[in-house]
């Protein structure tokens, strides 16, 4: 069965929500039309101009890859510019690019699930939980027979979306009573007494950016002159998504110890180490890519060792400090990962919903630093 490039965003969708992306990242579709055709698809950590030329060069019709294309706002699309001539080469040779980072970063099973699992953790939690971003019901009642109309209106917006699912609603149906003033201009009834009419009650769930956008679109579109709507705001428990990860040895090492399992796991040739190289290790943070900005969650933590790249100065400084440990082992080993992983992953479910299409790891990618 042919598979459309919409096809292949549902099962990237059910792997990782894009609700799950960090609100800086740019996740999803970078370029291209979801009903384009998909036969050939390669999957890769970055849209470097060599893969996007590689993959042009070999008719692929979808590139999946961690890091996204289009990350901060682009002012203009300079062809001249690798990002633009990027873009300009998929839309040439009908080439479309998704990415899916924090967001698969983030979910369960996701890379720092994946990354845990290579050093054997246990009792696997989020360092950083995933923010809720102010979950709220949104509560809006309507003539019985606008009931459709507005509902159509509903699943148009950001409204109804729950982790990988979209337009979820709740109707019931009742009556509701309203008396109009004499300066009103009611959509049924009489002013001046009270009337008695078939409503729905619909709800749904909205996060807290989208909700006045939500609003006023159902208010263009519901026919009472003044809409009746309640909002409540939701308390949510704890989330088990969330960036990076914190889980358990099966058993104690010392900090050298761990850090030579890291090298064999991850197979690169050098770590940057921080602390006492005989130090207890029982609990370890991990966080895929860049970890800079969880130092100070891995502190907060129960922790003793903190594994992930980009870590800087004022970081160890601060491990030393506290007298707990940090591993760095770059950026590109702890992500590169993905590509295996995903790759397999994406083979069975295409398999699966009988998609005639082949799917295979970009292999031109390498660490683009080396030691010297």
């Amino acid at each position: 069965m042919a598979a459309t490039v919409s096809d292949f965003i549902d099962i990237m969708e059910s792997f990782a929500p894009v609700s799950l992306a960090e609100e800086w990242d740019n996740v999803g579709l970078q370029a291209g039309h979801r009903d384009w055709r998909v036969k050939t698809v390669w999957v890769a950590l970055d849209p470097l101009p060599l893969v996007v030329e590689a993959a042009c060069r070999n008719s692929v019709d979808l590139l999946i890859t961690h890091h996204p294309l289009i990350f901060r706002p682009l002012k203009c699309v300079d062809f001249a510019e690798p990002t633009g001539r990027s873009i300009l080469q998929a839309a040439q040779n009908r080439l479309a690019v998704y990415a899916a980072h924090t967001n698969f970063d983030s979910v369960t099973g996701g890379l720092n699930d994946i990354f845990a699992g290579r050093l054997g953790l246990t009792n696997l939690a989020p360092l950083v939980a995933a923010k809720s971003d102010g979950l709220h019901k949104l509560v809006v009642f309507v003539p019985a027979e606008h009931e459709q109309r507005l509902l159509a209106a509903l699943f148009e917006s950001p409204a109804g979306e729950i982790d990988a699912y979209s337009c979820c609603s709740f109707r019931n149906p009742g009556r509701g009573t309203f008396k109009p003033g004499q300066d009103a201009e009611p959509f049924s009834g009489d002013r001046g007494r009270v009337n008695d009419v078939a409503e729905v009650k619909i709800e749904t769930v909205v996060k807290r950016r989208d909700l006045l956008r939500v609003i006023a679109h159902l208010r263009s579109h519901h026919p009472y002159e003044t809409m009746a709507y309640d909002v409540y705001p939701l308390t949510q428990p704890e989330t088990k998504f969330g960036i990076g990860r914190v889980g358990d040895l099966t058993e104690s090492s010392d900090l050298k110890a761990l850090a030579l399992k890291v090298k064999r796991s991850f197979g690169v040739e050098t770590l940057r180490v921080v602390g006492d190289p005989g130090m207890s290790v029982k609990r370890v943070a991990v966080c895929t890519g860049s970890g800079a900005s969880l130092v100070r969650g891995f502190l907060k933590s129960t922790a003793d060792v903190f594994i992930s790249g980009d870590l800087r100065y004022h970081d160890a400084r601060d491990t030393e400090t506290a007298r707990r440990g940090l591993i760095d082992i770059g950026h590109f080993a702890s992500e590169h990962i993905i590509i295996a992983a995903l790759t397999e992953r994406l083979q069975e479910s295409a398999v699966a919903a009988g998609f005639d299409t082949t799917i295979s790891a970009c292999e031109l990618e390498k660490e683009p630093f080396f030691n010297f």
